[in-house]
Parts: structure tokens; C-alpha cells; sequence
């Protein structure tokens, strides 16, 4: 039933924007030279240059660059002080204001509306639609399938071609066997299955009293509890249960001890003649956020929240020393981002974002996320484009980083990352993508392109914050939504067709887009 009404969904999508007959070739800048890739804006001359500039640095060092991600959850695009906030706010960000400073700041940055779907884009290079996880996986559901069971992940890829690959910190994109992280290509995982919340939501009574204090509802929700203790896995199968974590304290401490441990392999993995792929993920700021007992209050604010902010940007920093100590900083490309925007219905124990919308949505606020890309001697000091990224992009950058070719990838199925290697690395580097398009679920949502976005369909809350546990999806009516960004970046006054010449042009490149999946099908997981 859930396959036939996505297929409805999209029927449904191409009479609605149907009537769009212009594919505006001047507006649309990007070029598609195979027909299951998305269509990037060619800048020959910028790529020509960063392929030299690559192959000199690899000369120099005599192996391919290492590759770190470093993924906050939930962090707002307004809470870094250089997007913003930061000490001004009452959460001091030093680490990731001096990484933005020193390198390129992505002040158009994309991700998906919630965690789940964004981290299995990151790693598949593909919209969660196309691989069934168009949402986190709760206590309680049962998938129909293991959607990693035929995708061809990027750790898998870099393993394959002479990378170490880690994950430390959390996953949440699968806890059954075969779906863990090192099942589907990571030689190594070190970190927790499910966000912060999962885990305490059965040991905090001032939060679930209604579930804590019952013995009767505790001892049902033993049989679907996601995995509340420290994970160790590895590539061949062994995968060993630490501690436990029995307390809101323990909870507090568990980022520190997984920055701990990737300090640790950047230590190990610095002396190997093979470069690495390390994505840290961090539990915080995902609510619920529990101060660390060993150093509480960290922040001006003193809120739960913002300490955890504080205590990420120090965790950043103690990685970015560990890469500068081992001698690593000038062969390592660094990306810091946020995996959704703030989860505002957590308030306060959730960030602050200058954007309409939240975590949830596919308005700005819940999709435009902070983005920094770090290199020593690479990326040029003091970079800030407005150029749109999709964190997707990642997955390219990194392909060409490690030399793997993209005729690699199955040509039964449709990608949607960009190569953005030689935007991100070039002194004057330009985009190369063009659209970013906007799902929840099932739902195609919008676009954007260039300054300009267009929404089809939109969510509103019922109520100030709740904009997940009380919103509702709602048709916009008789024209899309278009917002100039430049003029309006809080969505607040579409300017539509009266005073804006590419309502139709959007229209057609939602269309375009829609029409990949009349060849290249969606999966279903049951989600």
C-alpha cells in the first residue's frame, strides 16, 4: 500500500506542476553528461587546475588525502559565532569560528529535514527516497526489507581502494545486523546505534515518568528499547557490547570518551602508510543534552543546550590538535556540519536557527545547515561562498579525493550527489551544482536554485515551535511558493509571478527532477 501511494504521490506531482512547459536552458546552468547522474554546472578550467593540485599534493606525500567529517547533531545554522551566534548567544564556538576563518565557510549549506535521512545520503550519495530511509527507525518499527543490502556505500567504496574507514559516535541508520555501520563498509565502529533520547528516555523519570515509574510499561518497553550501550564493531562480523549506559551522567560523559577514541585512531592511524576516512558523529546536541559531571555548566547561558554546544566546538578543537600533532592537518580535508536543523519542539533544550521553520520541515531553518570546510595549505584562509552545497556533495568530493572513478558506481540507479572537489579547493572555486530539492518522506516539497526557492508543499505547526509533534503538511494552494532568498531568507512573502520571472522555470526543474523516478523507481522499506 505505501509503494502504490508514492506512486500516486508522484503521479499526483506531475499534474500539479504539469502545466510548466519552459526548461529555461539559460536559467538552469547545469549539464548532464550521464543519465543517472545529476546535471552540474561544468567549470572546466577551475577542475582542470585542482586535478594538478591534487596529484602535486599526493607526490608530496605519497598517498591519497585523509578524509574527517565531523557531523553535530541538531545544531542550528545560528549557533557558531561565525554564523552568527556563538558568544553572543551565551555558547563561545572558538574551534569552528577559527576553522571557518581559516577556511571556506558554506553560507547556503544543505541537508535533509532529519538525521536519518541525511546520513544515509551522505554515505549512499543518494536522496533517502530513492533508499527507503526517509526517516529515523524507532523502537517499535519493523522494516520489510535491509535497505543497505543492495546500496554501494561510500566507507565500503574507500575501503575497497586503500582507505582505514571509522565511525565513532552515533549512527541511527540501522541497528539490525546488516545494517550497523560496520556491516555496510566501515572497517570500524566505535560509538552508539540511536540518538541521545532513546537511550534516556528509559532512565529518566523527570522527563518519562509515565514510563520510568511504571513497572508494568518499563518491562514492555525492554522488548523494543534500541541499544542503550557503547558499541565496538568490525568489518569481519565481531562486534562487542561496553557499558552500559545506566545514568543520565553516563550519558553526559559519552562524548568525551568517543572524541577520546578518535583522537586515539588519528594517533594509530597516523603512522600507517594508508591515508583514512574518519566521520565523527556526535551525540550532542540532540536533545535530550545532559551536562558532563566532570565539567557542568560549560557555557554562559548555563542551559543544558548551550553547554552541549560549548562542549562539541571543545571536542572539535582536541580532534583538530590530535590531526596537527600527529603531522596529518596539511594532507586531511575537514568538514564540520550539523546533520538538520534545531529541534525547536525540544525548546529549550534546542538551538537557534535566523530561518523560518526547524528540524522537520523544508523550510530553511530546518534544512540550512552550518558548513566548513577545513584544509591546511589547500582551501584558502578566510573563503565564504554563497554557492549552493547539498550535504550529498560529500560523497563526490570524497570519490574524486581517493581517486575512485564514479563508473565505479551501478548504472542501475539514479545518484544525486556532485562533484564539489573543485569548488571547494580552488582560491576562486564555483558551485557546481544547480538545484537542491527539498523531500519529506515521500513527498516531493521544493527546490532551490540559485537565490530563488519554490515550494509546492509546505509544513506548518499548530502551535509556537512544534513543528514536528504538531505540524501538518498542507498543498500551497494555487501557485507555488516562491521566495527570493536574497531579499526574504525567512520565507515570509512569496514573490510568485508578480515579481519574478522564473515561477515556471523552478516548475520545470521540479518536473525534471520528478521524472527520474518514472526510470529509477523509489524503494520501500516500510518506513
Amino acid at each position: 500500500m505505501k509503494r502504490k501511494a508514492l506512486h500516486l504521490t508522484l503521479i499526483g506531482l506531475f499534474l500539479v506542476i504539469g502545466y510548466f512547459e519552459s526548461n529555461a536552458q539559460s536559467f538552469n546552468r547545469a549539464i548532464m553528461t550521464v543519465e543517472n547522474f545529476e546535471p552540474s554546472i561544468p567549470h572546466p578550467e577551475q577542475d582542470k587546475d585542482i586535478t594538478q593540485k591534487l596529484a602535486e599534493l599526493e607526490k608530496k606525500t605519497g598517498k591519497k588525502p585523509n578524509i574527517v567529517w565531523i557531523i553535530i547533531d541538531d545544531l542550528g545554522y545560528g549557533e557558531p559565532g561565525a554564523y552568527g551566534g556563538g558568544a553572543a548567544i551565551g555558547a563561545a564556538t572558538p574551534a569552528m569560528d577559527k576553522l571557518a576563518a581559516e577556511g571556506l565557510k558554506l553560507t547556503s549549506c544543505y541537508s535533509q529535514q532529519t538525521c536519518t535521512p541525511t546520513r544515509s545520503a551522505i554515505l549512499t550519495g543518494r536522496l533517502p527516497v530513492r533508499t527507503g530511509l526517509t526517516r529515523p527507525i524507532l523502537a517499535g518499527d519493523k522494516i520489510t526489507k535491509n535497505p543497505w543490502a543492495d546500496e554501494v556505500s561510500l566507507p565500503k567504496l574507500l575501503s575497497d581502494n586503500g582507505y582505514y574507514t571509522l565511525l565513532t559516535g552515533k549512527w541511527h541508520v540501522g541497528e539490525a545486523e546488516g545494517m550497523r555501520p560496520h556491516d555496510v563498509g566501515f572497517d570500524e565502529y566505535y560509538g552508539y546505534y540511536p540518538a541521545q533520547k532513546e537511550i534516556t528516555q528509559g532512565i529518566d523519570p523527570r522527563r518519562f515518568p509515565d514510563l520510568v515509574l511504571n513497572e508494568e510499561l518499563i518491562k514492555a518497553f525492554e522488548t523494543i528499547r534500541p541499544a542503550n550501550h557503547l558499541t565496538h564493531g568490525f568489518k569481519d562480523g565481531t562486534t562487542n557490547e561496553l557499558e552500559e549506559i545506566k545514568s543520565l551522567g553516563d550519558m553526559g560523559r559519552a562524548d568525551h570518551k568517543l572524541a577520546d577514541f578518535t583522537i586515539s585512531k588519528i594517533k594509530e592511524l597516523s603512522g600507517s602508510d594508508k591515508p583514512f576516512f574518519i566521520e565523527h558523529c556526535f551525540m550532542k546536541v540532540h536533545a535530550d543534552n545532559f551536562d558532563n559531571p566532570d565539567y557542568p555548566g560549560l557555557s554562559a547561558a548555563k542551559y543544558p543546550y548551550k553547554n552541549a554546544v560549548v562542549e562539541v566546538d571543545m571536542h572539535i578543537g582536541r580532534i583538530l590538535k590530535a590531526l596537527e600533532e600527529a603531522g596529518e592537518l596539511e594532507n586531511t580535508f575537514v568538514f564540520v556540519t550539523s546533520d538538520n536543523g534545531p529541534q525547536m519542539d525540544a525548546w529549550p533544550d534546542g538551538g537557534y536557527t535566523p530561518f523560518r521553520g526547524a528540524k522537520g520541515t523544508t523550510f530553511e531553518g530546518g534544512v540550512r545547515v552550518p558548513g566548513i570546510a577545513y584544509w591546511k595549505g589547500m582551501i584558502s584562509p578566510g573563503r565564504a561562498s554563497d554557492d549552493v552545497f547539498d550535504l550529498m556533495d560529500l560523497f563526490g568530493t570524497s570519490l574524486r579525493l581517493a581517486g575512485i572513478s564514479q563508473d565505479e558506481l551501478p548504472d542501475d540507479r539514479y545518484y544525486d550527489f556532485i562533484d564539489q572537489s573543485s569548488f571547494l579547493f580552488h582560491d576562486n572555486g564555483k558551485g557546481n551544482r544547480e538545484s537542491v530539492y527539498f523531500w519529506w518522506g515521500t513527498e516531493l516539497m521544493g527546490i532551490r536554485m540559485r537565490e530563488y526557492k519554490e515550494h509546492i508543499k509546505v509544513i506548518i505547526p499548530q502551535a509556537p515551535h512544534m513543528w514536528i509533534d504538531y505540524a501538518t503538511i498542507q498543498d500551497v494552494g494555487l501557485a507555488p511558493w516562491l521566495f527570493n532568498l536574497y531579499i526574504d531568507p525567512k520565507e515570509e512573502m512569496p514573490v510568485g509571478h508578480r515579481r519574478n520571472a522564473w515561477l515556471a522555470s523552478l516548475g520545470a526543474q521540479l518536473k525534471s527532477h520528478a521524472a527520474t523516478f518514472k526510470k529509477y523507481p523509489p524503494k520501500n522499506i516500510g518506513l
